[in-house]
């Protein structure tokens, strides 16, 4: 398997978990994972996205082994993993690893990228699934990544599209920007990475966001969230409106599936090669 990290001397084990022997601080709330933990199973969001991936990995990556980088709860890795792949979660929030290994994935290293310590030009294939946008400086960090990818090594990136949606949710997340396909790409390409396919998904989410988050976040009004406010936001429900965002869903991944891109979106979707 790739970066045999079972040998490696930065990381010990314990309690079927490995962990780095240093932990360097994250830009992420620490109930995070949890609350994304009792969201992912029934949310249309995280579903689609994991569709979406999948579909990618399929077509570039079939039958490689992939490290999922900042994968929180494993929701991505477990799928993956079903799916016949050998795939290492590395997730810095021991809530998190705790949960990964609860829904069965295997492989589960408590540490950043850094604190792991692989070896460089040592991993087939790389996951960031809004991850990027919580590193202050993104280009170090993706330089990183490059660093510890073989030649013709894929890294898998999903971030948030849009600085004019930036509002207090992603203050709340941690998030230090979004991005546009043209802005990832800018950066991924000036590192040296080949970029194989990009797209923009969740194309009936920017408006919503606009004039509920970004509009009152301008404003500088502050939002009470009620005990199931993302709960209601990660449901679609099951009446006419609903059963359209579906089909739009079903087009989307569809359309991925067959490598074809999508114009619009509140999320961005890509795919490069060292």
């Amino acid at each position: 398997m790739d970066s045999d990290f079972h040998n490696n001397p930065n990381l010990y084990f314990k309690n079927g978990i490995y962990f780095a022997n240093e932990q360097s601080a994250i830009s992420y709330p620490e109930e995070g994972n949890q609350q994304c933990f009792q969201l992912e199973d029934d949310s249309f969001w995280f579903n689609h996205r994991n569709d979406c991936i999948a579909n990618l990995v399929d077509k570039f990556s079939k039958n490689e082994s992939f490290f999922d980088i900042g994968g929180g709860n494993g929701f991505f890795s477990a799928m993956l993993q079903k799916k016949g792949y050998r795939c290492v979660l590395v997730e810095p929030g021991i809530a998190g690893c705790l949960n990964a290994k609860a829904r069965g994935v295997q492989d589960v290293i408590c540490s950043t990228l850094l604190d792991a310590k692989f070896d460089e030009n040592s991993i087939d294939n790389i996951g960031l699934f809004d991850v990027v946008e919580h590193i202050e400086n993104d280009i170090v960090f993706l330089t990183d990544n490059y660093n510890y990818l073989k030649k013709g090594g894929k890294i898998y990136i999903t971030v948030p599209a849009h600085q004019w949606l930036f509002s207090e949710e992603d203050v709340y997340a941690g998030h230090y920007r979004r991005y546009t396909l043209r802005q990832i790409s800018d950066i991924l390409e000036g590192i040296g990475f080949k970029v194989k396919y990009k797209t923009y998904f969740f194309t009936f989410l920017p408006i919503p966001l606009f004039i509920l988050n970004a509009i009152p976040f301008r404003l500088g009004l502050k939002k009470v969230k009620k005990e199931n406010h993302y709960t209601k936001r990660h449901s679609l429900g099951d009446n006419f409106i609903s059963n359209i965002l579906k089909s739009i869903l079903n087009f989307e991944n569809k359309r991925i599936k067959n490598i074809k891109t999508i114009g619009f979106g509140s999320s961005c979707l890509i795919v490069a090669e060292k």
